[in-house]
């Protein structure tokens, strides 16, 4: 036989919000680090590949490591990655070159403080380390739309800059 709960024990209803938003955000830390271990340097110069100038702007702690995966429109919400790279991170400002084919493309980052090659995660499922998408847009109830995060690479000298969340 079970025993009741102590008195003034319940059980904690999640809210379909947080819920959403912490599924949306679940994903994002494992498809990262898969991203960036299927793709441990930058993509050769084949022809027909543009270079793109990454900068990452922001960065409060001048350690560890930005994880990235750069999504095409087929993989974004799905999760499969055309690239991913780990940018040493030095100072405030972090910059690599990615060469990519003319696109329409996607950036999800994060900074690996600890360096322990996974995003920190509060007991909520929320991130504790600083993260980020393309254009810098904003993650509401999960990760930013494929709308708000869509860039295009078209010429050499191609540049985006991003800035790091909290």
């Amino acid at each position: 036989m079970r025993s009741p709960e102590p008195y003034g024990v319940h059980k904690m209803k999640r809210l379909p919000i947080l819920s959403n938003f912490l599924a949306g955000l679940a994903f994002v830390p494992a498809a990262l680090i898969a991203a960036v271990l299927a793709f441990p340097q930058a993509a050769s110069a084949d022809t027909g590949k543009v270079p793109l100038t990454l900068t990452v702007t922001d960065i409060a702690e001048h350690k560890g490591a930005l994880m990235v995966a750069v999504y095409d429109a087929a993989g974004y919400d799905g999760d499969k990655a055309v690239t991913g790279l780990a940018v040493p991170v030095t100072g405030a400002t972090a910059s690599t070159t990615i060469e990519l084919p003319p696109g329409t493309y996607g950036i999800k980052l994060f900074h690996d403080v600890d360096g322990d090659g996974k995003m920190g995660m509060n007991p909520f499922g929320m991130p504790t380390e600083p993260y980020a998408f393309s254009n810098s847009a904003p993650a509401q109830f999960g990760p930013a739309k494929w709308d708000a995060a869509k860039f295009d690479v078209a010429a050499p000298g191609a540049a985006h800059t991003i800035k790091l969340q909290k």
